[in-house]
């Protein structure tokens, strides 16, 4: 999985942002999700974004898996990741 070029992403205090340069619209994105957005565009797989999570965060790793996966398949979705 690789971000689309043109995809811009950005940490803030609050989490992040993901910024369409092509068309300006953007995405906020909450600290997991920041993770995970991290893991794609450093050419890492959804299994590191998910040992990320689990280290980071109180959170079971089914949990991390089921909310990766459902991330993923949005962002394929909106175009800003490609298989």
């Amino acid at each position: 999985m690789k971000l689309r070029k043109g995809i811009a992403v950005t940490t803030t205090e609050y989490g992040g942002v993901l910024l369409d340069e092509k068309d300006g619209s953007y995405w906020q994105l909450n600290d997991t999700s920041v993770i995970v957005v991290e893991a794609f565009a450093a050419g890492q797989t959804p299994e590191a974004a998910v040992d990320r999570i689990v280290a980071e965060f109180d959170v079971e790793r089914a949990e991390a898996e089921s909310d990766v996966a459902e991330l993923t398949r949005r962002l394929v979705e909106a175009k800003i990741l490609r298989p």
